[in-house]
């Protein structure tokens, strides 16, 4: 079999049912909705993901000899570390101090979603390989010269990785000796730690708690449905102009309160809306007839995702309501068996997430950095075993569960 690999400057080059074909196929046969090449295409064609905004699309696909897709990756220029949730920002300042340029790097990830995620896709182990090493060569082709991008590259960063992505970007089918690094997200898993079955409701589920936990739970919903409220779970295909128009509302608001602007915007979220609404959840709260906050998901069969949220007044307890109890509630009654509440906030662990080990690969092309680099790394997954340890004598449940670090 020979292989032809392309580098393409817009998803759009590559044909929807070939990618989405390749993402079920490495997903254990679901539809990862943060893959999607609707997904990505939304974040492109809406201008939020596009080498103007730092988000330069260089994504790679491999060929068969019939012209069929064998193999594909989302691939990023980027020309600053926002919107990843893996920070390098230290290392960034490393090389400015020494006189050298950290941008631009390249960085294989979905941009604005800290999701575990298939980044490697591929029809064949084979095929798999090839793109593994595809991904070396044009990595360090484009680290020692400007002839293949246009530009030289400093290092290579590959996000959230699974366990076959990590076979074949750590292990040996790679020549870039890729160094690992380690984060810790909280997740809810939908198993009863007494059963080993899925939760029959929410009861069920605080029952699973210890006593304070489950008190405390209770007490939250009742301060956040105070009389008047009304909570409303919305499909993202049904969602109207106007409940899409106050969620980005909520949404800006919140970035704007952390001084900061955000990613994405309103034509993002009506082109995923429209193209994939199936796998999008709104959640909205009302107050006497008004909406006063929003909260925003996707998921698959087996997986709910926390992405967005944001209010317009600052209620009781309302946060806890839309982003934790709303998304466990949807995913018992669905038989969803993860949600996944996202990086940072050991206050989930009282809501009955708990810590999960995400891992992604870094290849640093200076000699002079990659030593130190690598010794910042081990110093830091020390501390992070530790951080595990201290947060495993927390959890919320009468006993320990699965998922645990």
């Amino acid at each position: 079999m020979n292989y032809r690999m392309q580098i393409c400057q817009t998803i759009g080059e590559i044909a929807q049912a070939e990618w989405n074909s390749l993402v079920c196929k490495c997903n254990g046969g679901v539809l990862h909705p943060a893959l999607r090449h609707e997904y990505l295409l939304a974040l492109e064609a809406s201008g939020s993901a596009t080498a103007e905004t730092g988000w330069g699309p260089l994504h790679l696909a491999i060929h068969g000899d019939a012209g069929e897709l064998l193999a594909a990756m989302p691939l990023y220029l980027k020309s600053h570390s926002y919107g990843e949730y893996v920070f390098d920002w230290a290392w960034a300042q490393a090389y400015e101090r020494s006189g050298q340029l950290y941008y631009p790097k390249l960085l294989c990830a979905i941009p604005f979603t800290p999701v575990q995620a298939p980044k490697v896709l591929y029809s064949t182990p084979e095929a798999g390989k090839a793109m593994a090493q595809g991904l070396a060569q044009l990595t360090w082709q484009a680290a020692e010269n400007t002839e293949l991008l246009g530009t030289q590259i400093s290092t290579l960063h590959a996000l959230f990785l699974t366990r076959q992505d990590q076979l074949l970007l750590l292990g040996d089918a790679t020549s870039l000796n890729n160094s690992s690094r380690h984060v810790v997200q909280f997740h809810w898993h939908n198993q009863s730690p007494v059963s080993g079955k899925p939760f029959n409701d929410f009861d069920e589920f605080l029952e699973s708690l210890n006593q304070k936990k489950r008190k405390n739970i209770r007490a939250e919903r009742r301060k956040a449905n105070i009389e008047g409220l009304e909570i409303r779970r919305i499909q993202g295909a049904e969602a109207t102009e106007a409940e899409l128009e106050f969620f980005y509302q909520c949404y800006s608001r919140t970035y704007m309160e952390h001084f900061s602007s955000p990613y994405l915007n309103l034509e993002f979220f009506k082109q995923i809306c429209t193209s994939m609404g199936e796998q999008v959840l709104m959640v909205q709260a009302s107050l006497q007839g008004q909406p006063v906050a929003s909260s925003f998901f996707l998921h698959s069969e087996e997986r709910l995702y926390g992405r967005y949220w944001g209010s317009i007044e600052n209620l009781p307890c309302l946060h806890f309501e839309l982003c934790y109890y709303q998304a466990i509630e949807f995913a018992i009654e669905k038989g969803i068996e993860w949600f996944e509440g996202g990086a940072q906030g050991e206050h989930k662990m009282a809501r009955g997430l708990n810590p999960q080990t995400m891992i992604s690969a870094h290849y640093v092309h200076d000699n002079g950095f990659k030593l130190p680099i690598e010794n910042f790394l081990r110093r830091e997954k020390a501390h992070l075993d530790a951080y595990a340890v201290e947060l495993s004598e927390h959890t919320a449940f009468r006993e320990s569960s699965s998922g645990q670090l």
